[in-house]
């Protein structure tokens, strides 16, 4: 069990302020109205490149130049936020990055990845993807920034809601998704330092469900095929032995069907005025069964991990209007 703290949580904040948003936290008075509670949102479709994962790879490069470490080559696997958030940390230091996926992937973070000065090699599947960057990260000079399994990745992710929970004080509960573990690991140290009382909940797409059958089971289980999910950003095969033992910890876990994610994408949306993707949106369907559960207001908080959608999602999120049915319990 990795032996993380608040502390490091604290240095990795103090590293990457200088590059990235502090964002904002949000509220619908409507939705807190219909649904009886304070839900609060950590607005990271806001942040540099439209998601958190900016937080956790900005730390590993600035770690690594605080130690005259910085290698002559970034690799990296994704399948989106994190190939742009490394392709950007990558350029803030003049080193050339690549970038391995699948040919699948989100043309708009694809683009975007390339944008930021990133070379982008795409695969027919994500086991050919990371067996590439595993081969590449042999090279002389080459440092492999993983997207979820890293220590300093789960510091980096965790600065979200040290930030959220810094601004609005103690909650009674805290909601990420969950599809490599780095964003929820991260949560769940901070939340547990600055909001001890605080429920840390874990969700995850139900057609994407390795995270929780590896809770159920105790041990690392695998997505067997590829998923099919509107999620896409929590679409990973399987977590890491890094964060696997954050993810046992946590206080809950949910499991969130399609036409949830796609409700509470356009819920969000609408009622927040913010570009929100899929995966940020999955976690209301956990935040309101974890509701429909409790007998007295509650004070939540949301981590909206992020906001870049491709026009193919799009399409597919708003191919039926859920905004005729209001937000219940």
């Amino acid at each position: 069990m990795s032996n993380l703290s608040i502390a490091d949580i604290v240095q990795a904040h103090r590293r990457i302020a200088p590059y990235i948003h502090e964002t904002p936290v949000v509220e619908s008075s409507l939705l807190n109205q219909w649904l009886g509670h304070e839900i609060y949102f950590k607005a990271e479709c806001l942040q540099t490149i439209g998601a958190f994962k900016i937080r956790g790879a900005v730390n590993v490069v600035t770690k690594l130049a605080e130690t005259d470490s910085l290698p002559k080559r970034i690799v990296a696997n994704s399948s989106g936020n994190h190939a742009q958030a490394v392709a950007y940390a990558a350029r803030l230091y003049g080193i050339p990055a690549t970038i391995f996926t699948t040919q699948n992937v989100s043309s708009v973070k694809a683009a975007a990845t390339e944008s930021y000065g990133a070379e982008v090699r795409r695969f027919a599947t994500r086991a050919e993807a990371d067996a590439a960057v595993q081969e590449a990260s042999q090279e002389p000079g080459t440092v492999w920034i993983p997207p979820f399994n890293h220590e300093d990745i789960i510091t980096g992710q965790g600065t979200a809601a040290f930030e959220a929970l810094m601004e609005i004080g103690d909650v009674d509960s805290v909601f990420a998704p969950c599809g490599g573990g780095g964003l929820v690991s991260g949560t769940f140290i901070s939340t547990r330092a600055l909001s001890p009382k605080a429920k840390v909940i874990g969700c995850e797409p139900l057609n994407a469900n390795d995270a929780a059958e590896s809770r159920r089971k105790g041990s690392i289980q695998s997505l067997t095929e590829t998923p099919v999910t509107l999620a896409d950003g929590a679409a990973t095969p399987a977590v890491g032995n890094i964060t696997f033992p954050y993810i046992q910890q946590l206080d809950g876990f949910f499991e969130v069907n399609e036409n949830d994610i796609a409700y509470w994408t356009q819920w969000l949306q609408h009622l927040l005025k913010l570009h929100v993707e899929p995966t940020s949106a999955m976690c209301m369907g956990g935040v309101v069964e974890w509701l429909k559960q409790q007998s007295e207001p509650k004070r939540v908080l949301v981590i909206l991990s992020g906001g870049n959608i491709s026009e193919a999602s799009m399409r597919n999120i708003w191919a039926e209007d859920h905004l005729s049915r209001v937000p219940s319990l």
